[in-house]
């Protein structure tokens, strides 16, 4: 499916916006699904800050964010401006520890 002008231009701003940025469901505080509650407690570990996007609350975004990095499933964890994965390559990532380099590398300042 395509993605409009608005909300490709809309979630190109947020992936600028940090250098973290998660688009899960619910809130970093409260997340609404197991995926992005797993990534969220990855992401507490690593970095103290980030942007989180919940594709809840806003239809477009939530389908948008999908055909935007031709992937599938939400949450979709971005650093640095490039998509990383979903929670299962987060969590492979996370546990060899490529996770806590790239964040070293990419984050830290």
């Amino acid at each position: 499916m395509a993605i409009d002008a608005a909300t490709r231009t809309k979630i190109q701003n947020t992936i600028g916006s940090d250098r973290v940025v998660l688009f899960m469901k619910g809130t970093r505080d409260f997340p609404q699904c197991g995926f992005s509650a797993r990534v969220v407690q990855m992401l507490d570990r690593l970095v103290p800050d980030y942007t989180t996007v919940d594709v809840l609350a806003d239809p477009a975004i939530r389908q948008g964010i999908k055909d935007f990095s031709s992937w599938p499933t939400i949450p979709q964890l971005y650093v640095a401006g490039e998509f990383i994965g979903g929670c299962d390559i987060v969590t492979e990532m996370f546990q060899s520890g490529e996770l806590q380099t790239l964040m070293r590398e990419k984050v830290a300042q």
